[in-house]
C-alpha cells in the first residue's frame, strides 16, 4: 500500500491533525500537515503524487475556498491533488457542492479509520491517473507543434473523416502532396494507423495551432 505519494492534511485542529497523521503513517504514506490553508498554497510541490485531507471550516481561506484556488491552477494545466473533505458537521448542501467541484469524498467526524484509508487510496488513484492524462496531453501538444502548417491542415482533414482526395481539393494541393504530409505527420505524431492518429488528438484536445510551414 505505502509508496512515494505524500497525504496533505489542512485542518485547525492539532489534535486532530496529529490523529489523522498517526494513522495515515501507520500505513507508510508521508504526511505533510498545515493549519492554514494558504500555508499549504505557498509550499505545494505539484511535481509530486498526493491528495488532500481538507477540513471544511478553518479561519482565513475555507476549504471550500481552497478547492476553487486548486480548480483555478487545474483548468492552468497545474497539476492538482483529489481532495477529501473532512466535516465535523453533516451539511448535506454543502457536501453535495464541494463533490460536484471535484472532491473525491466527504468524511464527517468522527469516521472510521478504514474508511479514511480506503478514500485516501481512492484520491491517491485518481490523482496518478490525472496526471498521466496531462503527461499525455503534453506529449501529443508537444508532438502537434512539430508539424508545419500544411501537416495541420491536412491531419485536421483526416480527424474530420475525409478521404485524401477531398482533403487534396480543399487545399489545392495534388494527392500525393496530400499522402506526403500524411506519411511526415504520422510519423512526427508517433502513431502507425488513422483510428490511433485519431485517438490521440481527439482525447487530448489537441488545439489547431502549428509551426509555420
Amino acid at each position: 500500500m505505502a509508496d512515494e505519494s505524500i497525504v496533505y492534511v489542512i485542518d485547525d485542529d492539532q489534535a486532530m491533525v496529529e490523529s489523522l497523521s498517526w494513522v495515515i503513517e501507520s500505513v507508510g504514506f508521508k504526511v505533510k500537515t498545515y493549519t492554514r490553508a494558504q500555508d499549504f498554497l505557498a509550499e505545494y510541490d505539484a511535481q509530486t503524487s498526493s491528495c488532500l485531507l481538507l477540513d471544511v471550516r478553518m479561519p482565513g481561506m475555507s476549504g471550500p475556498e481552497l478547492q476553487i484556488k486548486l480548480n483555478e491552477l487545474s483548468e492552468q494545466g497545474v497539476s492538482v491533488p483529489p481532495i477529501i473533505f473532512i466535516s465535523g458537521h453533516g451539511d448535506v448542501p454543502l457536501a453535495v457542492r464541494v463533490m460536484k467541484a471535484g472532491a473525491v469524498d466527504f468524511l464527517t467526524k468522527p469516521f472510521n479509520d478504514q474508511i479514511l484509508l480506503e478514500s485516501i487510496n481512492k484520491a491517491i488513484r485518481t490523482d496518478k491517473s490525472n496526471r498521466d492524462k496531462l503527461q499525455e496531453s503534453a506529449e501529443a501538444h508537444a508532438k502537434f507543434a512539430l508539424l508545419s502548417t500544411r501537416e495541420a491542415q491536412v491531419l485536421q482533414g483526416i480527424v474530420a473523416g475525409k478521404a485524401n482526395k477531398v482533403i487534396s481539393a480543399e487545399l489545392k494541393i495534388s494527392l500525393k502532396t496530400v499522402e506526403a504530409h500524411r506519411a511526415s505527420l504520422m510519423k512526427k505524431m508517433s502513431v502507425k494507423s488513422v483510428p490511433e492518429l485519431v485517438k490521440l488528438v481527439l482525447a487530448n484536445n489537441v488545439e489547431e495551432t502549428a509551426t509555420e510551414e
